[in-house]
């Protein structure tokens, strides 16, 4: 078993830039790769980022890209997201998911096996 655990977060305004974190723990031996996704009222889970454990690559919902960064620490088992350039639109819940494989780029949540409790981003105009 895995437990994700987000953290940062919080209110900003548009514009701003803000960062999650998220640490896993149990079996991380396990995990491949890590991401995030979020979630607004009234909409569907949409991805956002992921990184594999090894390696190099990165891939990006099409709403973040050229806005987000992911980043990992494998030795902290942890897995990050650098938002910029916020919009009143990035506003959700955002999720950090981890799945037992490496590559995941067409970003389906059906591919995740963890999931974290959620944290609120909340971006004002």
């Amino acid at each position: 078993q895995v437990e994700l655990e987000e953290s940062g977060g919080g209110s900003v305004q548009a514009g701003d830039s803000l960062s999650l974190s998220c640490t896993a723990s149990g079996r991380t031996i396990e995990l491949a790769a890590m991401g995030w996704f979020r979630q607004s009222p009234g909409k569907e889970r949409e991805f956002v980022a992921a990184i594999p454990k090894f390696g190099e690559m990165t891939y990006y919902g099409d709403s973040v890209k050229g806005r987000f960064t992911i980043a990992k620490d494998n030795t902290n088992n942890m897995v990050f997201l650098y938002m910029d350039n916020l919009r009143p639109e990035d506003t959700a819940v955002y999720y950090c998911a981890a799945s037992r494989k490496a590559h995941l780029p067409r970003g389906l949540a059906d591919e995740y096996k963890y999931w974290g409790q959620g944290i609120q981003v909340t971006v004002s105009s």
